[in-house]
């Protein structure tokens, strides 16, 4: 990528900007085709039987809707005012991102001039790139979950498959390791990038080949995910014996078994190739896949403190898969911080939801990814804020448990205001 930066800025921002419309026309196709009610709003997907015939000019981003109002009667009244936003939205969104990104290295700040050297700005292309995908991926998981109130897993686990091999191939991608008055000293190709012994991370860790326990420990990460993936049905009330043989006989039956038992075994096979190999790519996957069980794991004792408090399901596994999914490319680390603001905005949302439209349901997946978003625009502040937290004898354990601790308190809450709201109205 060393080519770009000899691009004009100028050229650069437009066709950044006009692969944003067309990310957020595949992000449109994407949320009504991998819904589990598919509608043909999208012009790129094949229109109902007594729909107006479509034309070129249809299938242009952000401008073509506004001739597919013409559909109205057959998909809602001012339907194509939200996809419409969503295209423009991420083709400004995404030209500045790439103009903060790149061009004035935001993850680096304050210590690079602005503009950032050219070599910086090659370098800065990958962390680009994969937030990019990462942040494609987030909007179609929220306007699915806004709209259904589920995520599918065809978003987030190809989303974390990506991320893995992301994490693989370019180690760069990962969030820098921000540290006051260090950048001077190092080179783009060597900048500290997060890993699972952050703050104070060294390149080489861990190792590969011949070291076994790193490859133990990523293997029991990628395992737990695949199992996570599973049709676990789950019945006890006729004992522990027959709700497992009930268990393994949906298993048995269910045709994912078969696609996530290959997919975990040809994970085994790469994992043990990329450990044979060794070097940074083989710590940044290794530290992506512990962002990744971490990252899940948190959301999955929120799912299970949920359903203990509210006494329902209070969060629908496809949140564990994409905070997961998030883990890859964040960290543990960045995720923890994720997990902590995300209960915070969703509690607030929801109570104004509730006052306002009487609904008692919100999605949680636009939650997480809005934390994650604001995590990303201001991790230099956040990292410098929270990063004593992450020292060898520093607070993540209590604040972990903290924050369990503070979503059973907020649940608590939201429930005994939704019982009063309810009982006197």
């Amino acid at each position: 990528m060393n080519f770009l930066p000899a691009i004009p800025i100028e050229g650069r921002i437009v066709a950044v900007f006009l692969l944003g419309a067309v990310l957020g026309a595949l992000a449109n196709l994407a949320t009504y085709r991998l819904a589990w009610r598919k509608r043909a709003i999208s012009p790129h997907s094949t229109p109902d039987a007594s729909a107006p015939a479509r034309c070129w000019f249809d299938r242009v981003p952000v401008f073509g809707w506004l001739g597919l109002w013409r559909e109205t009667p057959l998909h809602g009244r001012g339907f194509w005012i939200r996809p419409m936003t969503v295209e423009l939205s991420s083709a400004f969104g995404l030209a500045w991102l790439y103009y903060w990104e790149v061009v004035e290295a935001g993850l680096l700040v304050p210590e690079l001039a602005q503009p950032a050297p050219a070599a910086w700005q090659a370098m800065l292309h990958t962390p680009f790139a994969a937030h990019a995908v990462l942040l494609w991926l987030m909007l179609v998981a929220s306007l699915i979950d806004v709209d259904e109130k589920t995520i599918p897993d065809s978003v987030t686990v190809s989303g974390t498959v990506i991320g893995l091999l992301l994490a693989l191939f370019f180690p760069l991608a990962a969030l820098p390791e921000w540290r006051p008055g260090f950048w001077e000293a190092v080179t783009p190709e060597g900048w500290p990038t997060m890993a699972f012994n952050s703050p104070g991370a060294t390149t080489d860790w861990p190792d590969g080949y011949p070291l076994l326990w790193p490859l133990v420990v990523a293997l029991g990460c990628w395992l737990l995910w695949c199992f996570g993936l599973l049709r676990r049905d789950w019945y006890t009330r006729h004992g522990l014996g027959r709700a497992v043989q009930l268990c393994l006989a949906r298993l048995a039956r269910d045709p994912s078994t078969i696609r996530i038992g290959f997919l975990a075994t040809c994970g085994v096979i790469a994992l043990v190739m990329a450990w044979a190999v060794g070097g940074r790519g083989w710590t940044s996957l290794v530290s992506a896949l512990i962002g990744m069980a971490a990252a899940g794991g948190l959301v999955w004792a929120i799912r299970l403190i949920g359903a203990a408090v509210l006494r329902r399901e209070a969060m629908g596994f496809g949140d564990v898969t994409l905070m997961a999914m998030i883990g890859v490319y964040f960290g543990w680390q960045a995720s923890i911080l994720v997990f902590f603001f995300a209960p915070l905005a969703a509690v607030i949302v929801g109570l104004v939801v509730l006052v306002l439209c009487r609904d008692n349901v919100i999605p949680f997946g636009p939650f997480l990814c809005l934390a994650a978003l604001f995590v990303l625009l201001r991790w230099p502040m956040v990292w410098n804020w929270s990063r004593l937290w992450f020292e060898p004898n520093g607070l993540v354990p209590g604040v972990i448990l903290g924050c369990l601790a503070l979503l059973a308190v907020l649940l608590t809450l939201l429930q005994i205001v939704k019982r009063l709201f309810f009982r006197y109205r």
